[in-house]
């Protein structure tokens, strides 16, 4: 069978996206009851919802795919076709009502992926990408910054919910670049961090402890716009790796000197 083109996997995905946004913007006017995962780590109803939803729909055209989501996990399907989805990622800004949530999906075929779509919301801004093909923002092409020095860069990183050894890094690395750039930004949503630095936004982005749904659909949405993705020291990058480093070409090997000498 020859492999699903992938602007019909891209429809099906914007479908999805699409409707779960309709879902979270609709209870943002509502009272919202949050759940404890964790000490700090929050979950919905509206979490659930969109998650709901969004397989939902994908499985209306694709039975047979497999998922992996934040809220679900992962189901035993042996396809080769894999939908990686973040319901509501920023679930704790959702909550309070910070402006800084994203619903994201992407589509891997054979651990490699095809397509991405995220909604960062509530200032709504739909982005998607297929492999090779580009990256939009709103229907436009997008590209990362050209800023060629971190002195001249504005950078945004995450902190975990676990507050152990990789946190205590990060403040280090935080202050490190608070130092050296001409700020930081923390917006509490890894899905919104990875595109704004695919549309220039901002320069670079770090992040330890994020998990397989948190940058599955950012990182394809930032390779497409010209942006390198790897870890902290340089490497390839996996979503099942514990660290992430993404920055436009310009700043990226400075930003890896940065990070082995603090």
């Amino acid at each position: 069978m020859s492999p699903i083109k992938n602007e019909n996997l891209l429809k099906v995905g914007l479908e999805a996206a699409i409707a779960a946004s309709r879902i979270i913007m609709d209870a943002l006017d509502k009272p919202r009851v949050a759940n404890l995962k964790g000490k700090t780590n929050l979950v919905t109803e509206t979490d659930h919802l969109s998650e709901k939803t969004i397989k939902s729909i994908i499985r209306g055209s694709f039975p047979d795919h497999s998922f992996l989501a934040e809220e679900s996990g992962q189901d035993l399907s042996k396809s080769d076709y894999l939908w990686i989805i973040d319901p509501l990622d920023g679930t704790t800004n959702f909550v309070h009502g910070y402006p800084s949530f994203a619903v994201s999906i992407a589509l891997y075929y054979k651990n490699e992926p095809q397509v991405a779509v995220i909604i960062e919301m509530p200032n709504t801004k739909l982005y998607s990408a297929i492999k090779g093909e580009g990256v939009w923002c709103e229907g436009q092409p997008i590209s990362c910054s050209e800023s060629d020095s971190l002195e001249k860069s504005l950078l945004v990183t995450g902190f975990g919910y676990e507050h152990g050894e990789l946190w205590e890094e990060n403040m280090r690395l935080y202050k490190h670049f608070t130092d050296t750039t001409q700020g930081v930004r923390r917006l509490g949503a890894a899905a919104v961090d990875l595109c704004h630095v695919a549309s220039g936004k901002v320069d670079g982005f770090w992040e330890f402890d994020l998990q397989p749904w948190d940058t599955a659909a950012g990182i394809l949405i930032a390779q497409e716009a010209g942006c390198l993705v790897t870890q902290m020291n340089g490497s390839d990058y996996s979503i099942y790796d514990n660290n992430i480093l993404v920055t436009n070409p310009k700043i990226h090997i400075e930003m890896v000197k940065n990070i082995e000498d603090v």
